[in-house]
């Protein structure tokens, strides 16, 4: 999307003029000292974070790091949020940004104007991989000017409009949490046997116990029957002389066990006529029925191919959308990790970062594997339902259990064992139907309003806009043909653009030459060389290349102990050069 670079059809007495004449602008820096605490001559990291929450988490050494304040704004250069603006703080501006210092204009007129340009400056960002913003399409935005008294009024009208707008979000989120614990309420009610209390009463179901017990002998007797044909097997095999491959013993399906009286204690109480379950008795019987997606090694980037076996990974099972995707294996990749393929009605369940997400394939799912990030579970439907599985799963008091075990350094990562571990509720496949039944009317009424808010949320963000982009064209309030020209205005920011740029230039030339040194990597002599006065020796050493190691500091200093100066005071000590 190219923005039309026409003129605007201006109000009288206002100019237009590319963004870049106007500003000057800079590239924050990377610290060489970064720190959790305050500490003397640092001062607050500026991430994106910091300005746009307020939250300062680290603190960077003035000598390295572009100062800026809120006189400034500031925009996220590169990265995922490329293009947003936000308003400057006092600190030192981190490297993805970039700072705009501006003249004879309110900060907030141009942080307005910005923001009524993010979607063009995102569209034409540069960059496959990490997006950019591309200089010459954001310095050359053509920026229109009023006069100063109408920028003025400008901005509190533009204020006024957002307050009112603002209230109506904040009752809008308010709305969005209520339904979300109503979402929960429903769940809970679901899982307590409350939705089908009465249906219980006039069908007398029966019970968990009962169904959990001829599941384990149905088990049971199929394993055996297996056992016995391999014995048929391998004496056909021994009578036919081993010509060909053994065949292979039938495995047990893994025992995961009951929980313990302790155990249910700690579970919500259920109604008489369930019981509680761990995934193995729920789960098909076969060695794939629960599997992780495969090790990262296994599935790389280099076997995808443009049509063939999906990929089915967290892009699915997070948006709810089985269809989205287009990654594929050939066949003898799907061959390889035939384990981990799936079929309709399996659910897949989110390991990593946006853990305990749980999709249920749709009958025209198409074939494929799982990646490294998901789990796939083929239940029983005999037995137990997928959509019970997905709703137990992601209700409250589940969540709490395995959001306690979920590990990992910068994002909660669920894994087999985990979920091997997690309790299920057990009742008759008929109850089932029931409940789900129930908890689809229910929720289908909170996905309308959630749907309803989400609309509003859309028209209030379209109304800024609208809003912002008729005040840039003079149509938000009236002029006053007795406000001074903003051409006149323009003269004034561009003069003292000139006087900031050249009193930059003078402050750069006052800087001694000895100090530009000490940014390089110097020794003990060359950093007591430059002073013209004795130095504490932990200066010395901060200034010096050793600075990350003090070992080395004091290894330099023991060597050319002979041609420096060392005077206590206190409990340091002042080092110059020998004379």
């Amino acid at each position: 999307m190219k923005e039309d670079l026409t003129k605007y059809r201006l109000p009288k007495g206002w100019v237009e003029i590319p963004l870049g004449e106007i500003v000057v602008y800079k590239k924050g820096k990377r610290p060489k000292t970064l720190e959790p605490k305050a500490k003397n001559n640092f001062v607050p990291y500026l991430d994106i974070k910091a300005l746009e929450l307020g939250e300062i988490e680290k603190f960077a050494d003035r000598e390295s790091v572009l100062e800026i304040d809120k006189r400034n704004l500031a925009v996220v250069w590169d990265g995922a949020r490329s293009g947003l603006i936000l308003k400057g703080i006092k600190g030192g501006l981190g490297s993805t940004l970039m700072s705009i210092t501006l003249f004879n204009i309110p900060s907030d007129f141009l942080y307005y104007f910005l923001q009524s340009k993010t979607d063009y400056v995102r569209s034409n960002a540069k960059g496959t991989g990490i997006p950019h913003v591309d200089p010459l399409i954001f310095w050359n935005i053509r920026i229109p000017i009023p006069p100063i008294n109408e920028q003025y009024k400008i901005l509190e009208k533009i204020d006024s409009v957002f307050s009112e707008l603002d209230n109506i979000q904040a009752l809008l989120e308010l709305s969005l949490s209520k339904i979300k614990v109503y979402r929960q309420a429903i769940l809970k009610n679901a899982f307590e046997g409350k939705l089908t209390e009465d249906w219980r009463t006039e069908n007398n179901p029966e019970t968990g116990e009962v169904l959990l017990e001829r599941i384990k002998e149905e088990r049971q007797t199929r394993y055996e029957l297996e056992l016995k044909d391999w014995k048929a097997a391998i004496k056909e095999w021994e009578k036919d002389g081993k010509k060909v491959k053994r065949p292979e013993k039938p495995r047990k399906i893994k025992d995961l066990g009951s929980f313990s009286l302790s155990e249910i204690e700690d579970f919500p109480s259920l109604p008489k006529q369930w019981s509680w379950s761990k995934i193995d008795l729920l789960s098909e019987y076969g060695q794939y029925s629960i599997k992780a997606g495969p090790f990262g090694s296994s599935l790389k980037k280099e076997s995808y191919v443009e049509a063939g076996y999906k990929i089915y990974g967290q892009e699915q099972v997070i948006s709810g959308d089985a269809y989205m995707g287009d990654y594929y294996v050939d066949q003898e990749k799907y061959d390889e990790l035939i384990s981990c393929s799936i079929k309709p009605g399996d659910v897949l369940i989110s390991l990593v970062g946006t853990v305990g997400k749980v999709l249920v394939l749709p009958e025209d799912c198409e074939k494929g594997i799982i990646n490294p990030r998901l789990i796939k579970l083929s239940l029983d439907q005999k037995y137990y339902l997928p959509f019970i599985f997905k709703y137990f799963f992601e209700s409250y008091f589940l969540k709490s259990l395995y959001s306690t075990h979920t590990h990992g350094a910068t994002m909660d990562v669920l894994n087999l064992g985990i979920i091997q571990g997690l309790p299920f509720p057990f009742m008759s496949l008929e109850e089932q139907e029931q409940i789900v039944s129930e908890i689809e009317s229910q929720l289908s009424i909170i996905d309308n309003l959630e749907n309803e808010i989400d609309s509003n949320f859309k028209k209030s963000k379209a109304l800024r806009q609208s809003i912002l982009k008729k005040a840039f064209e003079g149509k938000l309030i009236d002029q006053d043909p007795k406000d001074e020209s903003a051409s006149e205005l323009l003269k004034r920011i561009q003069e003292e653009k000139k006087q900031y740029l050249e009193e930059q230039k003078r402050q750069k030339k006052k800087v001694p030459k000895n100090t530009k040194k000490m940014n390089k990597e110097l020794n003990i002599e060359d950093v007591l060389r430059v002073s013209k006065k004795p130095m504490l020796a932990k200066d010395v050493w901060q200034q010096s290349k050793h600075k990350e190691n003090i070992e080395e500091f004091y290894a330099e200093l023991k060597k050319i102990q002979d041609q420096v100066n060392e005077v206590k005071k206190g409990t340091e000590s002042l080092l110059s050069l020998s004379k």
